[in-house]
């Protein structure tokens, strides 16, 4: 599920059909609806609505409640404010922040995929190599950031780069061909050594491998011309997967509350994986259109609402509502709580991490938990 290889080939086989109303628009929809809110409000769960990670939110507060609370009433003050209240009007003001987003939305999705391959290290007892440590760092921020900005900007899908990136995407755009065929070369040596070196470590992950190809996978196709949007399905999609099938392990092992009532009410859900999923998807179909206000406000690409298939007028009408400047503040907002929050709940050099989160480090099967890997 985590490696992306069962979604690549499935993405590239439906994108031969179009994506306006082919199969593969049908499969972005379904996997839009289930998985993208949820994913974004995982970290937050975790944080606030387990016994696991309480007593790290009691113990680093400025981390935990703090920063996010700061960061939400910042995006709320930047946005709410009317064109002539500020010196920036409220599209520059927005324009400023989906920048800010977009760097910040590179990075984490680069930083995911090194806490992937970090965890599959640990789980395969290679936690301490620091030199595959290392590897696995430049590899995620190499391939899975700088490429992916390579080809965002290719395709013309670096937010607003008009407005920041002066003449860059201009000189790509005109160098495109030996672009391309300079990040397909770097993209194979690096998946090559990367590859090189699992196999001749002294125990083999096969989960690492997995995930190493359909990385390398999904950045090929990134890389190639006219492939924008079967590239969009790809990377959102599994990074969305993840994020959702992790917080959904995270709290399984915590340990029972003392006190009863709604703790114990959480606490249930949360020693299920499967009931947290289930949790975490029917949120994401219930504020789909909530959220997709902001994500498709001013977007550099045509928008798509989801939203409209699923709740119809209700939809629409929150596009067109007093409520978008609101709306957009949420939207950001919850972006940027949710990069610090994924930082703060996997952070496993924090020994408390690593006790909170016992649920991924376990050495056996969901259901049971009595072998952790400290």
């Amino acid at each position: 599920m985590h490696s992306a290889l069962w979604l690549l080939p499935l993405v590239l086989w439906f994108a031969y059909s179009g994506h306006t109303s082919g199969p593969l628009d049908i499969l972005y929809f379904g996997l839009t609806a289930l998985f993208w809110i949820g994913h974004r409000l995982s970290s937050t769960w975790i944080a606030y609505g387990t016994e696991a990670y309480r007593p790290l939110v009691k113990a680093q507060p400025v981390r935990f409640i703090v920063l996010p609370l700061l960061v939400t009433a910042a995006c709320f003050a930047i946005l709410l404010p009317p064109d002539a209240a500020l010196p920036w009007t409220r599209i520059e003001r927005f324009i400023v922040l989906a920048i800010i987003d977009y760097a910040c939305s590179t990075y984490h999705f680069a930083a995911q995929h090194f806490g992937a391959l970090s965890l599959y290290r640990a789980r395969a007892g290679s936690a301490g190599t620091v030199s595959v440590r290392h590897m696995d760092r430049w590899f995620a921020l190499g391939v899975g950031g700088v490429l992916i900005f390579v080809a965002d900007a290719l395709a013309g899908s670096v937010a607003f780069q008009d407005k920041w990136l002066g003449m860059l995407p201009a000189w790509i755009a005109s160098q495109q061909h030996v672009v391309r065929e300079a990040g397909m070369v770097l993209l194979l040596a690096a998946t090559g050594v990367m590859l090189l070196r699992e196999l001749r470590g002294s125990r083999i992950s096969v989960p690492r491998i997995l995930y190493i190809v359909g990385l390398a996978g999904m950045v090929a196709v990134a890389l190639q011309p006219r492939s924008l949007f079967a590239f969009v399905a790809i990377w959102t999609s599994q990074h969305w997967i993840l994020a959702t099938g992790l917080a959904s392990r995270v709290p399984s092992c915590e340990a029972a509350p003392q006190a009863g009532g709604l703790r114990s009410a959480l606490h249930a859900l949360n020693a299920r994986p499967w009931a947290l999923l289930a949790l975490l998807m029917l949120l994401s179909v219930i504020l789909l259109p909530v959220f997709e206000v902001e994500a498709n406000w001013q977007s550099t690409l045509d928008p798509i609402y989801y939203g409209d298939r699923i709740f119809g007028a209700l939809a629409a009408a929150l596009r067109n509502s007093l409520w978008v400047p609101a709306l957009l503040a949420l939207g950001l907002a919850s972006g940027f709580v949710h990069y610090l929050q994924d930082r703060n709940i996997y952070r496993m050099s924090d020994p408390g991490v690593r006790a909170a989160a016992s649920g991924l480090l376990a050495r056996q099967s969901s259901w049971r938990c009595a072998n952790i890997d400290a």
